[in-house]
């Protein structure tokens, strides 16, 4: 879910868009928390406001769609899957005014520079990805896109263990690969308390 007390900046990327700037909007969180379901909330009221709208993801990620990205709830918008940064730069569309890019953990490095190129040439950029990894651990390249964004959204799940907040995304299969794509078949969301550092942990299944 998206945190009730977050910064409300509609007002704020309502002015920056009156001067013809572009910008770079980041949604964070840990598993199961809203941030897809954020992504396309804004995507579809881009669209709503008749602009010219793209949306890409990492082909790795193929658990709801080939084609689409989704969020846990449901929510689906049709998207482009790109093997790297290099190819999404590729397929943009000179006259698009708002880029989308969700799973942006699953990223090379490369795209620091192109969300900047981006946002430098007037367009509207949101990415949307995990924050830590499944160790607690930043998950780069999130922590730089947030440190380049002008706006930030930290969504919270629930974590399935107390119902606190959670705010880790906990691997429930045994991998020690950094990147495992998965849903509820291999995570859940934690607090910081009921969070396990590592999958090997014998009070993992607790």
């Amino acid at each position: 879910m998206v945190e009730e007390f977050a910064f409300d900046n509609t007002e704020e990327r309502r002015k920056t868009r009156q001067n013809g700037a572009g910008w770079i909007e980041v949604i964070v969180g840990s598993m199961f928390s809203g941030k897809s379901e954020e992504l396309i909330r804004r995507l579809n009221r881009a669209r709503i406001a008749r602009q010219k709208v793209q949306v890409f993801k990492p082909v790795i990620d193929a658990r709801y769609s080939v084609e689409q990205i989704a969020s846990h709830s449901g929510h689906k918008h049709d998207s482009i899957p790109v093997a790297n940064t290099a190819e999404m730069m590729a397929a943009i569309i000179d006259d698009v005014q708002v880029v989308g890019i969700d799973e942006g953990q699953f990223f090379d490095m490369p795209i620091l520079e192109a969300v900047n190129e981006l946002a430098s040439s007037g367009k509207r950029v949101i990415v949307a990805g995990l924050d830590q990894d499944y160790t607690g651990k930043p998950f780069e390249p999130m922590p730089q896109l947030l440190s380049i964004a002008e706006f930030i959204t930290k969504t919270h799940a629930i974590c399935v263990k107390c119902g606190g907040t959670a705010n880790y995304s906990q691997r429930t299969v045994e991998s020690d690969a950094r990147v495992e794509v998965g849903a509820s078949d291999k995570y859940e969301a934690r607090c910081r308390k009921c969070f396990v550092p590592h999958a090997d942990s014998p009070t993992l299944h607790d």
